[in-house]
């Protein structure tokens, strides 16, 4: 009865992705990918049966960050074909397949080449994929972002969110700091901003 219910899920959320968000038929199959290598992960090693076994929680620099996702989406288009390849990277990140990630936002740069928000994509799925380290190739595709869309909240946000995580604190202040400085009172990424910049110790002006 579990594998039914979550074979009817996947199923349901393709096809929600397909008829309401427009999916294109490349990037369908993207995401058809994505829901199938997580069906296989959970058969190679979800064990439902096991008692509950609460643990403390813990760091994890290369974990997705949710909340990150959610203002990404506020950031930047919400609909399109850069979406769909961006959603597919997304649930290859959660299901711990950051290649696959990269590999999904490359293949929508080949479409999309001049796409802001898939090169910040690209930027976030390398640093995931480098254990959250700030890596070269990381460091090029946020530069792109900020060179294609230089008023864009996004490259300077993920770019600071980047080097925070890296531990590149001086860094991520810097550009966080001026980022807010140009961000209009009433963005909607603005709370958030100032909560990270008061977390690395940063006075927000």
């Amino acid at each position: 009865m579990g594998w039914l219910i979550i074979l009817v899920l996947a199923g349901l959320s393709a096809l929600l992705l397909w008829r309401l968000g427009g999916l294109p038929r490349s990037a369908f199959e993207a995401v058809a990918a994505t829901l199938l290598l997580g069906i296989a992960g959970y058969a190679l090693q979800g064990r439902p049966t096991l008692p509950d076994s609460p643990r403390a929680a813990r760091v994890d620099p290369g974990a997705v960050d949710e909340e990150a996702i959610a203002q990404r989406k506020g950031m930047g288009e919400r609909f399109g074909s850069a979406q769909a390849w961006l959603i597919a990277a997304d649930g290859a990140m959660r299901a711990g397949m950051s290649r696959s990630a990269v590999t999904f936002i490359k293949s929508g740069l080949r479409e999309n080449p001049d796409n802001a928000d898939l090169w910040v994509g690209l930027g976030n799925a390398l640093v995931v994929h480098a254990d959250g380290m700030m890596s070269p190739a990381a460091q090029y595709a946020f530069g792109k972002a900020a060179e294609l869309s230089p008023d864009h909240p996004g490259p300077p946000f993920f770019t600071g969110l980047a080097y925070a995580q890296s531990g590149q604190i001086d860094q991520a202040r810097a550009i966080w700091s001026a980022l807010l400085a140009r961000t209009p009172p009433d963005a909607p990424w603005r709370a958030d901003l100032e909560a990270r910049l008061a977390q690395i110790g940063a006075v927000a002006p």
